[in-house]
């Protein structure tokens, strides 16, 4: 079975398509190989699997971690969630843009973001399970994140008030990341 690269996007970003099979049982389909994802160019090695639930209208993000960089391919496996990337990378053509997709269970797509990307998603269905296979260990002394509603990005959510965490609802602008030190480590 044959994993593709449906699209790319902002220099970093690949949504990715796994062939499935499917007959009046059910499906089936390989998520993730390590020599097809290496032959595509993507990352091959992953040192953590996160599980997250969420129910609808909540927005989780923007999210990152700068230490140990964590990039991130995520995918829905219960219900439908709109995913977000947004390029934090300082001096990169695209600083600052973002790419959103619809990602659910039925469409199996998965979308790869690279650390120097700040990611997040909202839940469409009722509830929405997310599993993403991380490139680094999490810690929490080198995660932040930037606000989920930044006008400078100007992500257009398909949400008019996301149920959001305090962290969320607090995060520092993309302009104030920019300003810190530590946004050195995600430089283009």
């Amino acid at each position: 079975m044959q994993v593709t690269i449906e699209s790319t996007h902002l220099n970093g970003i690949a949504v990715v398509v796994p062939e499935v099979f499917e007959d009046e049982r059910g499906f089936f389909m390989e998520v993730f190989r390590t020599d097809q994802y290496k032959d595509l160019g993507l990352p091959h090695r992953f040192v953590q699997d996160n599980h997250s639930r969420s129910q609808k209208g909540v927005l989780r993000g923007l999210h990152f971690q700068y230490e140990p960089p964590m990039g991130k391919l995520m995918r829905v496996t219960y219900g439908s969630a709109f995913l977000v990337a947004v390029d934090i990378r300082k001096g990169s053509p695209t600083l600052g843009q973002w790419f959103g997709t619809e990602v659910s269970a039925a469409n199996k797509k998965q979308v790869w973001a690279p650390a120097g990307f700040a990611r997040g998603f909202c839940v469409l269905s009722d509830f929405a399970e997310l599993q993403y296979k991380c490139t680094g260990t999490y810690s929490n002394k080198g995660e932040s994140g930037v606000l989920w509603n930044d006008p400078e990005i100007g992500v257009q959510w398909p949400v008019k008030d996301p149920v959001l965490s305090n962290k969320d609802r607090d995060a520092q602008t993309l302009a104030q990341w920019l300003e810190t030190p530590e946004s050195d480590h995600f430089k283009y």
